[in-house]
Order: C-alpha cells, then structure tokens, then sequence
C-alpha cells in the first residue's frame, strides 16, 4: 500500500527488502544488493539508494482508533513497514554505508528510534550501524572513571558494592529499551548476523566479568585481554584465533552476512524450514578459498554431530550442484576430522551426513575423506565399518575402482584389509595393469599378515574371484606368498591356487 510513495527504482528495492524468511535476512538483502548492482550498472548516475531512504523518512499520518473515537497521528513511513523489513533494511545498509551520505542515515535511525514498539533485532541492528558510522552512546569505561568507582566503592560502607556502583553507572546512561534488554540481554552468547550488544544492556554478573574489555585505547591495555573476553558474531571456541580472523577478512560482506546467519542457524535447536537453508546459496558465489573460510568462521570441524543432518541438507538443497574443488573443502572441513576421531561406531547423525554427502558429491568424498582416512597407520574398526558403508551404498564401480588403486599407496592395516576385501566383493573391473600393481602389493605385503586371517581370506576372494586375471608370472608369486602362511585357510589358499590353469 506505501509503494506509490517511491519512484520506479525504489519499489524495486522494497520489493526485494520485503522477500526473505521471517528467521533471517539472507534472502532479502542479497536480492536488493542484486537489485541495486544491477541499476548501478543500467544507470549510473541515478542509482544511488538515497532517494529511496528519504522518502522512508517522510512524515506520515495515519488513523489510528482508541476506544470508540478516531484519532490522527503521525510517523515515518519506515515506522509502518513490517519487522523483517526493517531489519533487511538495516543490514543492508551496513553492507553498503560508505557510499551513502551519513546524514541521511542518522536521519533513518533516527525515525526508527521512535517505534513505539521496537523490534529487539531492528534495535540490536541500529546500534551496530551506528557503531560503524562512529555513533557512540555511552562513554567508556576508561581508566580515570575505573579509579573512580574503586575510590568511591572503598569509601562507603554501604553494602552492595560493585553491584551498586555499576548500577549508578547504568542511571547515568542513556536507558536502553524494554524490548531489547529482555530477550537480547539474556542472549550475549547467541550468534547475531553482525551484532555486538551494547554493554548497556548487559546484567550485573556480565558486567563484573568484562570490565577489562570496557578500558579505553590509551591505558594499554594488552591486546590478548580484549580479543579473549569481547563477544562479537563469531564467539566460540575459536574466537581469538588469528587465522580465522584473518581468513574471514578477506571476504566480501555479503558472504560474512551470510555464514553468521548460518552460524545462528547451527546454534538454533529448532527445527529448519525451508527457508533457513537460504543463506546457504552464498556457497555457490564463493571460490574455494573464500569456501575455507567460511568453514573457518563456522568452525565445521567441531560442530556437534546432531547438527550434521540439517547442515548437510542444507549444502545438499543449493543448485547447481558446488563446484569439485568447494564440495572437497566442506568435506574435509566438516567430516575429516570427526572420521579420524572415533573410537567406536559412528553415530546416526555422522553416518547420515556421511551418506547424504557421498550419494551427491562422491568424487570429492574419495579424495577429501575415504583417501585420507586410509593414509592414516592408526585407524581402527570404527573408521573401516563407514567407509564400508560409503563404498556399499554411495559408490558406484568407477569411485570403486578409484578407491581401490588408492589403497595401492595407503599403510595397510587390518582395518585397511577390511576396507580392501570390501571393495574386492563388489569385484571391480580391473585391467591387467591394476591387477599387477595389487599382486605386487599383496607379494610385499604378505610378509607382516601371516598370522591374519584377514589377508588369508581377501587372499581367497582373489584367487577364487579373479582367477582369470592370475598369470602364470603372478602365480608363481602368489605361490611363494602362501608358503609363509600360518593360518587354518592355508590348505585352502593352495587348493585354490592349483585350480588355476
């Protein structure tokens, strides 16, 4: 109904703002920068969004009923447009503030600021867009008033302490609004699309813990002290490491918007909807580096396993399909490492993810986690059982044969054995050239398992199953191979052998 009030160019943008799922901005935002790039490029020179902000902050009046009589009343027209608007809007003109005049955005935050029932996420936005236009609220806690709280705390004998001088801090500032302090006050460790609580909003208890992380620049404060307690988009378990920091600087807004939408997503115990999975269309714009990245800020590698099944259907919902080289990275970023880490049965929840994964992308499951599991000397039962689930369900026989010739370089082991004995039930097609290679390596490899009945019975299934490929050459090998052996099937293997003309 408000569209009128815009120009051609503008409507264009509110349509766009006003897409999205109701969980997230992803959608919205990225249609209007499409939107906005796409007029840049047709018409330079009249492109700029800043017509369109004005005319949100024009005046309008609006009839508004109490009790039985009429009333008029009036408010910026951005004041009507609905919660998810406001908040694409917002995180929209983070992404692209710089080239947008600074009064025009004061004046938006401004009209926003006299909701009066304002959304705690628009709120939380606001403040983040005025930290990056230098708007600060509150004064910090610098050294000289720090000494002054101290002086006054061990001069009164009232009780209450720390928890009363704060609190005469808190009345001095300006009061944030009751929307906000209820439900984003009590969420500090939630992970926003680019928010950081102002420390206004923050209880007593957190106060007391951070009161080092609120000391101005010039007191020297070490560096380490700020970057361990300040809790920004990312915080976790990895949220002072300076490789993820600088790994994730180097990307563009609109993917670092995107994958702290995703890392909310993963902290969320709520079930997905369809559009959820929206922001991880930002995978397809991303070439390989920025993919690592983004699995650095996500921190895949230790991810709780009963996230896998959502996050795995969300990489498996983009189209097209991730390029070799993307779905490689995400694999070994988010798998490798959970794979190389059992020690007993893989869950449900890794055994799904592992599946849903292969059934798409097998050629970048064999390089990035079947190839390296089996070049690890230590690997175990639990490891063998899903590459043996993988190779049976996902792999059809050329991923076979390719994984096959990889065991020719890996360390054997039993579970190797497992995994190779596996492969060989499915009998791939192998050529002269790779049955040699295998003989050689069963040849050299027989010396350290004459006493597995493993190698015997993988032994067996080769002479029983590929008898046509055994040359007189390979038979003469495969003879003095057997002679070593010391388990019940050696009367076995030989009868097999000697079958073979």
């Amino acid at each position: 109904m408000f569209l009128e009030r815009f120009d051609g160019q503008s409507r264009l943008l509110v349509r766009s703002l006003m897409s999205g799922p109701s969980s997230g901005v992803s959608s919205g935002v990225h249609r209007a920068l499409t939107v906005l790039r796409r007029q840049q490029r047709a018409n330079p020179g009249c492109s700029s969004p800043t017509d369109f902000l004005e005319t949100l902050c024009r005046e309008e009046i609006i009839n508004r009923e109490e009790a039985a009589a009429n009333t008029l009343t009036v408010k910026p027209l951005v004041c009507l447009f609905p919660s998810l608007f406001k908040q694409n809007l917002l995180s929209f003109i983070y992404l692209v503030h710089r080239s947008l005049p600074r009064t025009t955005i004061m004046c938006l935050l401004q009209c926003l600021s006299r909701d009066p029932r304002p959304d705690p996420w628009v709120t939380a936005l606001s403040r983040q867009l005025e930290r990056s236009l230098g708007v600060c609220r509150t004064e910090p806690l610098c050294s000289r008033r720090l000494t002054a709280l101290s002086q006054r705390l061990v001069e009164s004998d009232d009780p209450g302490g720390w928890e009363k001088c704060f609190g005469g801090e808190a009345a001095e500032s300006e009061p944030q609004p009751a929307a906000l302090s209820p439900e984003l006050g009590s969420q500090r460790k939630r992970k926003g699309i680019f928010i950081i609580l102002d420390s206004d909003g923050e209880d007593v208890e957190q106060q007391r813990k951070r009161v080092k992380t609120d000391v101005c620049e010039d007191d020297s404060v070490p560096a380490d002290d700020l970057a361990t307690d300040t809790v920004t988009p990312g915080d976790d378990a990895s949220a002072g490491s300076p490789a993820a920091d600088s790994s994730s600087e180097a990307l563009p807004e609109h993917i670092k918007t995107s994958a702290l939408q995703i890392k909310e997503l993963l902290g969320c115990q709520t079930e997905w909807d369809r559009s959820s999975t929206e922001a991880f269309r930002v995978l397809n714009d991303c070439d390989p580096h920025q993919v690592e990245a983004v699995c650095e800020m996500l921190n895949l590698s230790v991810v709780p396993e009963q996230t896998l099944p959502k996050l795995c259907g969300g990489i498996l919902s983009l189209s097209p399909d991730l390029s070799y080289s993307a779905a490689a990275t995400l694999v070994k970023k988010l798998l490798l490492h959970k794979v190389l880490a059992l020690s007993e049965a893989a869950s449900r929840c890794l055994v799904t993810a592992a599946t849903s994964l292969c059934a798409r992308y097998p050629r970048p499951m064999s390089h990035a986690l079947i190839g390296p599991v089996l070049q690890e000397e230590n690997i175990g039962a639990p490891q063998a059982e899903l590459l043996n689930r993988l190779i049976e369900g996902c792999l059809d026989s050329h991923y076979r044969l390719l994984v096959f010739q990889m065991t020719f370089n890996a360390p054997w082991s039993e579970a190797a054995l497992s995994v190779i004995h596996s492969l060989l039930d499915f009998k791939p097609d192998l050529n002269e050239e790779v049955f040699a290679q295998f003989t050689e390596q069963l040849v050299t490899q027989g010396s350290q398992f004459t006493k597995s009945v493993k190698f015997a019975k993988m032994m067996l299934t080769v002479l029983t199953k590929y008898s046509s490929h055994v040359t007189p050459e390979h038979k003469r090998a495969l003879s003095a191979c057997l002679m070593s052996n010391e388990t019940f099937l050696k009367k076995s293997l030989q009868a097999a052998l000697k079958r073979i003309t």
